[in-house]
């Protein structure tokens, strides 16, 4: 499947290749020596300088809001919406901590290592009768005080549609009373209208995805961050769910400057009360026409490939 944007020449893609391959493998080597010399503070500045290595190896730029700062020791709930296997390296420029992703990754080449030494928790997504030690898992997390990051969606959406938000991770921040912190990330061409290249859906395979980021011109990716909603602010997982839902349908708050711009400006998300449940008055903002690859990319968005 190919592009819905203009594409580089061959030479380009190789030299992205050659970039990303390098920036992994460096991950993967200099993972457990350097994350047991620097401690933990240590350890998250260098995981979000080399997530975003990560990205600009692929040759995306990126816009990246600002981290507000936390009391140490308390867990946070990271919630985003999901396009893209490009997700988790964004999300982790900004907020390291541990993933939640389906079982299968673990068995994906130099990702999976990455994804087992970063203490990913894994869901069996073949055994549901594993959900509830999974949640008590993620509490567990929340409570001693790490940032774990899921994706409510559950399956990757192209971008331009989006699924409903799971409610089941948001009992682990009740439980924990961890606050959560609402995310929402776009892909675009360098026009600013969105792009689909960098979604994973349907039968694509990863490498179909990676092929498609690499041959991308222009392509960018924003990270918005929203008011943390406040741990216990709302009653029952159903509106947590509703009110992290509903922080990223309202228009997205500015990013932060390009990646290669320099160091970051500005910030979003101090911890608040929850944003009103609810669906919004206004009118979602109208896409530009789609190619009929986009098209198709979107149709299949049902059938997306779950993390």
């Amino acid at each position: 499947m190919t592009g819905d944007g203009p594409e580089v020449g061959r030479v380009r893609r190789l030299l992205r290749y050659a970039a990303a391959l390098v920036v992994l493998l460096t991950g993967v080597l200099l993972s457990v020596p350097l994350g047991a010399l620097c401690g933990t503070a240590g350890r998250e500045r260098l995981i979000r300088r080399w997530t975003r290595s990560v990205v600009a190896a692929f040759g995306v730029r990126v816009r990246l809001p600002e981290p507000a700062p936390r009391e140490p020791g308390r867990g946070l709930l990271v919630v985003s919406n999901h396009v893209s296997w490009l997700d988790v390296p964004l999300i982790a420029a900004v907020f390291p901590g541990r993933n939640v992703a389906k079982r299968e990754i673990r068995d994906w080449p130099v990702i999976g290592r990455l994804c087992v030494r970063g203490r990913t928790i894994f869901i069996d997504r073949e055994r549901i009768r594993s959900l509830p030690d999974t949640v008590a898992e993620i509490a567990q997390a929340l409570r001693s005080g790490a940032t774990v990051v899921a994706f409510p969606e559950g399956s990757t959406w192209c971008g331009r549609e989006e699924g409903r938000y799971r409610r089941a991770l948001f009992q682990a921040a009740l439980d924990a009373g961890a606050d959560v912190q609402p995310l929402l990330i776009r892909y675009r061409h360098a026009d600013g209208t969105p792009s689909t290249e960098a979604a994973f859906l349907g039968e694509d395979t990863l490498m179909d995805s990676v092929r498609r980021v690499v041959a991308a011109r222009g392509l960018s990716a924003e990270v918005a961050a929203f008011p943390r909603i406040a741990a216990n602010a709302l009653p029952d997982r159903r509106s947590l769910a509703a009110a992290a839902r509903h922080a990223c349908v309202v228009p997205a708050p500015r990013a932060a400057v390009p990646l290669q711009a320099g160091p970051h400006q500005g910030g979003t998300g101090g911890r608040t009360g929850a944003p009103p449940a609810g669906r919004t008055s206004g009118k979602r903002e109208r896409a530009a026409p789609r190619s009929s690859t986009a098209r198709s990319r979107t149709a299949s968005t049902r059938t997306g490939r779950a993390t």
